[in-house]
């Protein structure tokens, strides 16, 4: 078992991915609707995934934060932000059509940030 001592120390990108996993997981919660471009078409249930989507990320900031869930936290917030991944693609495939430019390439700009993102996380799970 993992104690404080252990815990990788809480880093300024963990600190930074925590806020904004808790920010994100606010807006999941308070309007939905935000999100609604991201979730594929085909896919049941859309409002329910995105609130979904959004309690896990209240739940990964919240992990990211204490040392002695902060290896687990990191762990599925590098999960979490693959498994929220295919959605930002969608939403950018979705805005090409866009006449908001900055908007559209806003969309195509936060894809390679997946990856820094996904390093942080896995840092903050000691990895």
């Amino acid at each position: 078992m993992t104690t404080s001592t252990d815990a990788p120390p809480l880093t300024l990108g963990a600190a930074g991915l925590a806020t904004g996993f808790a920010v994100s997981g606010v807006v999941h919660l308070v309007r939905p609707e935000t999100f609604e471009p991201l979730v594929p078409r085909a896919l049941p249930a859309r409002t329910a995934l995105i609130k979904g989507s959004g309690v896990a990320e209240l739940v990964c900031a919240a992990g990211l934060l204490h040392p002695r869930t902060r290896p687990a936290a990191g762990l599925a917030s590098a999960a979490l932000l693959v498994g929220v991944f295919p959605g930002n693609v969608t939403m950018a495939w979705r805005a090409r059509r866009s006449r908001n430019q900055a908007y559209r390439w806003g969309t195509v700009a936060r894809l390679p940030l997946q990856l820094p993102l996904i390093r942080i996380a896995l840092r903050a799970a000691g990895r």
